[in-house]
């Protein structure tokens, strides 16, 4: 089947290295540095190709260690379109991370302008996934399919722009720490919730912001409110879809994993996330999503 576009996309997919090499996806990395206890600061790509990489990440942030990140910038972008450009590329969906959490897509849209100066037979189509993480990994694996079928770079744009309100969410954060820093809770609710154990429980909304939307006691309670907003909106068996992801909780993603293939048949897939998502969101949290007929209506 004749490929008719080349999908691209940044690194906050979380797509795992080796998929992203066996089907030709077009990848661009963004950085994170992470400053230890002492002061040390050691810059970082998210780019990692070893499960024992994400799991040495997760380490040294519960040791303590503080993790930036910054956008992916015009220079990257730049430098990325470049180089498909002078490859061949004509047409390329291009995934970003949420406008509601970065202006990543209008950078990208500004350096596409650019090279299609050099380059006239050259587009990009920037996608903004309103969401981060496997949110917009989904959707990057179905452009996969769609772009493996021979579709247009137009009918895949089409088809993703509306399957970004299909998709529910179940995120919960294990340690409110990380959501204080990032200005999402406050002090006075990251404290009290930590003592109490508190999961706070976030979705993306429309916009692409993500957003508390619930707080439980304990991950057993966020597993059955998952379960619960799994029967209000069920997954479609079409191109049928459930991803749960984690920040180094394996114990706690398979036993939701085992919960949803009871309650579904379908067994989900399970993968971790990666540094620069999984630096705002802290080690020992779980999300799931899954593709429903029904847009969601979180925020």
């Amino acid at each position: 089947m004749e490929k008719k576009f080349t999908l691209s996309t940044d690194s906050t997919c979380d797509l795992y290295a080796s998929f992203v090499k066996e089907h030709d996806i077009k990848f661009v990395s963004l950085c994170y540095t992470i400053e230890d206890s002492k002061g040390n600061i050691t810059e970082g790509t998210d780019n990692f190709t070893d499960y024992s990489q994400y799991k040495d990440f997760y380490a040294q942030l519960r040791t303590g260690s503080f993790s930036r990140t910054s956008m992916l910038n015009y220079e990257s972008h730049l430098s990325h379109f470049t180089r498909l450009a002078e490859e061949g590329a004509e047409d390329v969906v291009h995934f970003t991370i949420s406008s509601g959490l970065s202006p990543t897509v209008d950078v990208a849209n500004k350096a596409a302008a650019d090279v299609k100066k050099k380059f006239p037979g050259f587009n990009v189509y920037a996608v903004d996934s309103l969401a981060a993480t496997i949110g917009q990994g989904a959707l990057v694996r179905a452009a996969l399919r769609m772009r493996d079928e021979g579709r247009t770079a137009e009918e895949t744009v089409a088809y993703v722009s509306d399957l970004r309100f299909r998709i529910q969410y179940m995120i919960a954060v294990n340690d409110l720490y990380y959501l204080k820093r990032g200005g999402r809770v406050s002090s006075m609710t990251a404290i009290a919730g930590t003592v109490l154990g508190i999961k706070p429980i976030l979705s993306f909304t429309r916009e692409g912001k993500l957003e508390v939307v619930d707080k439980v006691r304990g991950m057993k309670r966020a597993f059955a409110l998952a379960l619960d907003k799994m029967e209000r909106f069920p997954p479609v068996k079409e191109n049928e879809l459930i991803w749960i992801v984690h920040t180094d909780a394996e114990a706690e993603a398979a036993e939701l994993a085992d919960l949803i293939e009871r309650k579904t048949g379908f067994k989900p897939d399970v993968s971790i996330m990666g540094p620069v998502i999984g630096s705002h969101v802290g080690p020992g949290a779980v999300a799931v999503l899954w593709k429903s007929a029904e847009e969601r209506s979180d925020g």
